[in-house]
């Protein structure tokens, strides 16, 4: 058997880890690693147009299973432009391996061409991020980064130089044990029993949940339905606590709706679950709170707590549910379901009078059929701005459902990358990117890769020629709109050129047709629909309290427009309000 190099064996461990793609864009100090990556049969190297692609892609692959996935840059600026999509997936806690090649190891320090310093560029971004300097380091430095990435769920960075990647693997590396996948964690006793006891107390609970409460799903409804709380929800919770939900009250943040933010607020517990939700100005500050999350480094940072809880939500629930009280008295769950049904039915209508009609055609139109023709088990990732707006309140979660997007980093221009990443998953499901026009013409060149691989993405384009977040948020702190106007091509036609299928919608009546033709296209398809650049606009009244950025009154009055399905939720739950 012929003797491995460093890149070779930089592979295999890769591919024992059960990585089976390497996202990247190759370049002379990744030659080695991409070499070695076509002589092994286990893993895969997807050549994307961008790095930031890959690096988006990956973070994708990795939220959707679970597991690893990893991302490559060549030296300098090909490496560096891996950030934006590394920062993204480190703070949406996806496990993601990023390999930066770096220049000759005998130049490093001496300004040589394309020289940067990635050990150091991508620590803010990383858990771990290390430069392998000789050929004996690697096995246990690349086996320690696996091991950060999938234990803190988050990114590891290892620099490479082309040089050493090249050379010859010490003999007898260490078959090395990998570590890849998560424990439990189970609170302590003493949290526990504080925690019985404040609930058994408490005479009003709410549950706040967020991304923590992933496969929790039972345990919450459990608990919820035994001691009476209403449960809301963080955008990044909607996915996995909203359906099959009978105590459902909303969402609470700068995207919220119905009576989340009433519930956290006039109950005497609330308890944090899985949430490191970061709009504290949305959080109350006169009722007693406790915080859940298997990250005890986020415990306290977005509110005073009586009491931090370090351990899984599933684990720390199955050692609550037996042993707190039930609670007989509903009143403060039935008020908040009534006061949540109230709140969606009065603005449920702002946009249905006519919307079938009207040109250009609502958002808000078109996200609630995408909503009705999208397969049961899709998965939707969204852009940045409004695209987020239309997905927390028209795309039904159902269990099998996914929707992804950079919710925490809130970067634009990450739907089309991170449908990449999902697609290359499973071939046979549904992958919807509800892209914006802007975020999608920022990275389109790698609509060339859905072309490339053929991969069946199906990309929703809401095109309503701007920037249209941030036009409300100049408006909103009382600034007119500047710079936030795009020129657009029929991206349809783009599409077409591209290889692709592309349908341009311009009138209502076709969009039902125009999506489901898309769908049911075998190939990668683009639907470029062309909506009111108006929608959402400012009410005529402004208070002061909308002078600056999304205060709550603002994002109340400016944000209530509509809800699609999810009013008939509330009514449904309405059913176990007891009438007088």
């Amino acid at each position: 058997m012929a003797k491995q190099n460093v890149a070779e064996q930089f592979v295999d461990i890769l591919a024992r880890a059960g990585v089976r793609r390497l996202y990247g864009v190759v370049g002379d100090s990744l030659n080695p690693v991409v070499d070695a990556v076509r002589r092994n049969s286990a893993i895969d190297w997807i050549h994307v147009r961008h790095e930031e692609t890959a690096a988006f892609a990956a973070g994708a692959e990795a939220q959707i299973t679970g597991k690893l996935a990893a991302c490559a840059g060549s030296c300098g600026p090909g490496n560096l432009h891996l950030i934006n999509g590394l920062y993204d997936a480190h703070r949406s806690m996806a496990p993601v391996l990023a390999l930066a090649s770096h220049i000759p190891s005998s130049e490093i320090g001496l300004g040589y061409f394309q020289e940067t310093h990635p050990d150091q560029l991508f620590r803010e971004c990383s858990h771990y991020s290390e430069l392998i300097s000789t050929p004996k380091q690697m096995p246990r430095l690349l086996q320690t980064a696996i091991q950060h990435a999938v234990g803190q769920r988050g990114v590891s960075v290892v620099a490479l130089p082309g040089d050493v990647a090249a050379e010859p693997a010490p003999e007898k590396a260490a078959e090395l044990a990998l570590v890849t996948s998560r424990p439990s964690v189970r609170p302590g006793d003493a949290e526990i029993d504080a925690l019985v006891r404040m609930i058994d107390e408490a005479d009003r609970v709410t549950l706040f949940c967020g991304s923590g409460t992933a496969g929790a799903h039972a345990e919450v409804m459990e608990f919820a339905g035994k001691i009476k709380s209403p449960v809301g929800h963080a955008l990044r919770g909607k996915e996995w606590i909203q359906y099959d939900n009978p105590y459902d009250v909303g969402m609470s943040g700068l995207l919220g709706y119905g009576a989340a933010y009433e519930a956290t607020h006039e109950c005497d517990l609330l308890i944090l679950l899985g949430t490191d939700f970061p709009y504290n100005a949305f959080l109350p500050d006169d009722v007693r709170i406790v915080q859940v999350d298997v990250r005890p480094e986020v415990l306290g940072r977005r509110s005073r707590l009586d009491l931090a809880v370090w351990g899984d939500v599933r684990e720390t629930l199955r050692c609550l549910v037996p042993r707190v009280r039930t609670k007989e008295n509903r009143r403060f769950l039935d008020k908040m379901l009534k006061k949540h049904a109230d709140t969606l039915e009065g603005v449920v209508k702002a946009y249905t009078r006519r919307v079938e009609k009207h040109v250009p055609i609502h958002p808000e139109y078109v996200a609630a059929v995408l909503d009705e023709v999208a397969d049961s088990d899709a998965v939707f990732t969204v852009d940045t701005g409004m695209c987020n707006v239309w997905a927390a309140r028209y795309i039904s979660p159902n269990g099998r459902r996914r929707v992804i997007g950079s919710f925490s980093h809130g970067s634009m221009a990450n739907a089309l990358p991170m449908a990449i990443g999902a697609q290359f998953t499973d071939r046979g499901r549904q992958i919807v990117s509800m892209s914006g026009d802007g975020g999608f013409a920022m990275l389109m060149g790698d609509f060339l890769t859905l072309v490339q691989y053929d991969l069946p993405v199906k990309v929703v384009l809401f095109n309503n020629s701007a920037l249209s977040m941030v036009e409300l948020e100049m408006l909103v702190a009382g600034l007119p709109s500047y710079g936030t106007t795009n020129t657009n091509p029929d991206f349809a036609a783009v599409a077409r050129a591209c290889g692709a299928f592309g349908l341009r919608v311009e009138k209502p009546r076709q969009l039902a047709g125009a999506l489901r033709d898309a769908f049911k296209h075998r190939g990668p398809a683009l639907v470029d629909i062309v909506t009111d650049p108006n929608a959402l606009s400012i009410p005529p009244k402004i208070s002061a309290d909308m002078v600056t950025g999304f205060a709550l009154s603002a994002s109340k009055m400016v944000l209530d427009g509509g809800v699609g399905r999810m009013v008939q939720l509330a009514r449904s739950n309405l059913r176990n309000v007891p009438r007088p």
